[in-house]
């Protein structure tokens, strides 16, 4: 007689879902060995084994997500076809709130969820653990047979019987002897060995250390943040004022709510460069600096700032965008600084806007969230009047300093000599501004020489061999690059193509021929440039802006760097070289992106006594830009553009969604985009556009063609975008990529 416990199927093994940082669709399930038993739970850092090597993922549990943007499920895969588990790392686990940010930014952007927990977990693994530090205390009173020389007499004065730990430097320096002295006491056992308590490695910002004196709207607006954090939940705040009304002054005060409540404070910067007089201002106001959070530091410190976010010791983290997939033990305050710039969008890997993002953390963690700028975004603005966002706005500048004079000079009227490209209009104010001793500023967004060089025999185009674009003459170092995939050669003597020699000639400015042309008009002058081929990292950046606060710099001369929010007070003239480039093509936000450029430009002058003047070399005063920056308006010129993208369904009335197929073969590409093209979904506020070749129709080597998918504001793309990519199987040398709510269009 067969025994009934043989009929009965085996207990199933216990199974965990393994989410690696690679680009699968889905987490891996994994059996979980005995000697684990029931140990292990979401969250923990575990190796498992993927084909024939060790992988490092974490144990994940599903988010519940709006049906919108729930994925598909993971195919079934039977209990016996699971390989075990390698080993649970002795790491702190991932926490819940992280897990579940990157759920929904994985569902959002349509990323593979691996790939977004790659932006989290892999600082977190890279580096070596910090060993505790060894310390003395003392072992009791020195035995009557040690022969006590003045030398460890003063090292016991140094350290009495019931003090603190202290390192073998710490004590050798504080008693004023040779480490030999302490070792020969720990050798005659009057000192013991102990482990020190790790010190804290941010020291704590005091939230009354240095309080401003606000008053009128700044103490309104300071009064209003710091009732939104103490409220504890979520809340999204435009901060909108003028350049130079205070805004982080204002913003630090919700900081200062946040310090005082122990909990910790997310500060996202557009630019690295940024940090360095942003944190000489935090640390006036609180009297230490924050932790800082992008790509220049080092490795050990990596480590350290993500592991004193997830123990709460690091309260401020200051960072770029990336330091949205910190594990924040209690988060109570995001706040994103010039909230409308570009380069908050993250354009290769996981694309996300990392403004969005910090909206969508903050819902999550039930924090505030504040959004700074003085030119907010339409999306931004949109938000506010559909009653989403709260609104406060400065509309003076602190101090009493007043708003600079802006005027355009008409290049067509007042054009410089042939070859240059300084209007006599503009070189006469700088020559006043000079001999005044004030300081001016030239503004030209392109790096190096020149945009063009060509051939006056044949006219052939330097052009990039990797990309469509021209190579750019950076006469200083001799070369001739691309600023998309940084290829690189040198200026040839003679033509490639009809082989004349010394004809090739520069076209266009860029901002080192400006910097040339001011040499030449003022050779007395002390000439700065500002760009990020002449100031790289903080550390420079910081160097250059003490060097204009100390008046040892007479004209600055820079691209977009100098743009973002410096506080310059000798500053009282700025020239704009080329205020129509980014005006033409058939970008979408040209005309709002330029306004607010130009018009961040423009606040750099007179933010203190001396008035300030704004000058724009323009071949189309009469533009609504260049109108609206003459005005001031720039609320008007926002509406206006609002207006106009509201019946054909333009965000922020409309959502957007981009797909870039791009291969080394150009054939495949045209093949993939076309398959799309034919599979592309219909419907009542769904509209394709494309497939078309991109504006940089070869990036990199890879040919790239575009699609655009546009709704109405109440459907969805996730779901449309799974489907159509759903209907058509692609070969592996084509790659598509999707970008929901593009920001660049090439």
């Amino acid at each position: 007689m067969v025994q009934s416990s043989l009929l009965e199927p085996p207990p199933s093994r216990k199974r965990v879902s393994v989410l690696l940082p690679l680009p699968f669709p889905y987490p891996l399930d994994y059996a979980v060995p005995p000697a684990l038993g029931d140990s292990l739970a979401p969250g923990d850092i575990v190796v498992v084994p993927l084909g024939g090597r060790r992988e490092t993922g974490v144990v994940w549990e599903p988010t519940e997500l709006p049906a919108d943007l729930t994925p598909p499920p993971p195919p079934d895969v039977a209990d016996a076809r699971l390989r075990p588990l390698k080993e649970r790392l002795d790491l702190p686990p991932m926490p819940a709130a992280l897990r579940q940010f990157i759920d929904w930014v994985a569902a959002y952007t349509l990323a593979p969820p691996g790939m977004v927990l790659a932006m989290a977990l892999r600082p977190h693994l890279r580096g070596e653990q910090t060993a505790p530090t060894a310390g003395w205390v003392r072992a009791g009173e020195p035995p009557s047979s040690l022969r006590m020389t003045p030398a460890r007499t003063a090292v016991l004065h140094a350290l009495p019987l019931d003090a603190e730990p202290m390192t073998t430097a710490e004590l050798a320096q504080k008693a004023g002897v040779g480490v030999s002295v302490v070792r020969g006491l720990a050798d005659a056992g009057v000192l013991r060995s102990v482990l020190m308590a790790a010190a804290a490695p941010f020291p704590e910002p005091d939230p009354l250390h240095n309080p401003p004196m606000l008053e009128g709207d700044q103490a309104l607006a300071a009064s209003e943040l710091r009732a939104r954090v103490a409220e504890r939940i979520f809340s999204a705040t435009l901060l909108e004022g003028v350049t130079g009304s205070g805004k982080t002054e204002i913003y630090l005060e919700a900081v200062a709510e946040c310090l005082a409540q122990g909990r910790q404070t997310l500060v996202l910067l557009p630019e690295i460069a940024l940090s360095s007089q942003w944190m000489e201002r935090f640390a006036k106001r609180f009297g230490v600096r924050p932790a800082v959070w992008h790509s220049e530091i080092g490795q050990k410190a990596r480590r350290l700032t993500w592991a004193s976010c997830e123990n709460g010791t690091a309260k401020v983290v200051v960072g770029a965008r990336s330091a949205l997939f910190l594990p924040f033990d209690d988060l109570g305050l995001i706040i994103v600084d010039e909230e409308h710039e570009a380069v908050f969008k993250q354009e290769e890997g996981v694309t996300y806007n990392a403004r969005d993002m910090a909206v969508l953390r903050a819902r999550l963690t039930g924090a505030p969230v504040v959004l700074a700028s003085a030119t907010p975004s339409l999306e931004t603005l949109n938000n506010v009047e559909s009653g989403r966002y709260r609104h406060l706005v400065l509309r003076a500048r602190h101090g009493g300093a007043a708003m600079p004079d802006t005027h355009t000079i008409d290049m067509r009227e007042n054009p410089p000599p042939r070859g240059l490209f300084l209007s006599p209009v503009l070189l006469e104010a700088m020559k006043t501004r000079l001999e005044r001793g004030e300081q001016a500023m030239l503004f030209l967004n392109r790096r190096g020489y020149a945009p063009l060089t060509l051939c006056r025999a044949c006219g052939h185009r330097m052009e990039c061999p990797h990309c469509t674009s021209w190579l750019v003459e950076h006469r200083k170092k001799r070369v001739l690059a691309c600023h998309y995939c940084e290829h690189t050669e040198p200026v040839p003597p003679a033509c490639p193509t009809c082989g004349a020699e010394d004809s090739l000639t520069a076209i266009g400015p860029g901002i080192e021929r400006i910097t040339e042309e001011a040499r030449s008009e003022f050779p007395d002058a002390r000439i700065m440039v500002m760009a990020s081929d002449t100031i790289s990292g903080p550390t420079a950046t910081a160097e250059a802006v003490g060097k204009i606060s100390r008046r040892e710099v007479d004209l600055i001369i820079g691209t977009q760097i100098v743009a973002k929010g410096w506080h310059f007070p000798h500053l009282t003239l700025v020239g704009v070289v080329d205020a129509d480039l980014g005006l033409g093509g058939a970008d979408l936000r040209a005309g709002e992106r330029t306004m607010q450029l130009l018009h961040q430009v423009a606040g750099r002058a007179g933010r203190a006594e001396a008035p300030g003047e704004v000058l724009l070399q323009s071949f189309m005063p009469e533009h609504p830009v260049m109108q609206a920056l003459v005005s001031g308006d720039f609320a008007a010129f926002m509406a206006e553009e609002a207006e106009q993208r509201r019946p054909g369904f333009w965000p922020p009335f409309g959502r957007l969604a981009a797909l870039i197929i791009s291969s080394e073969n150009a054939d495949a590409a045209d093949k993939a985009a076309r398959q799309l093209g034919l599979a592309a979904p219909h419907g009542n506020g769904i509209d394709v556009l494309g497939p078309v070749p991109a504006p940089l129709a070869i990036l990199r080597g890879r040919h790239r063609r575009r699609l655009l998918l546009r709704t109405q504001r109440n459907i969805a793309v996730q779901p449309i975008l799974r489907h159509w990519l759903a209907q058509v199987t692609l070969t592996s040398s084509v790659r598509v990529d999707v970008d929901v709510d593009p920001v660049s269009f090439m």
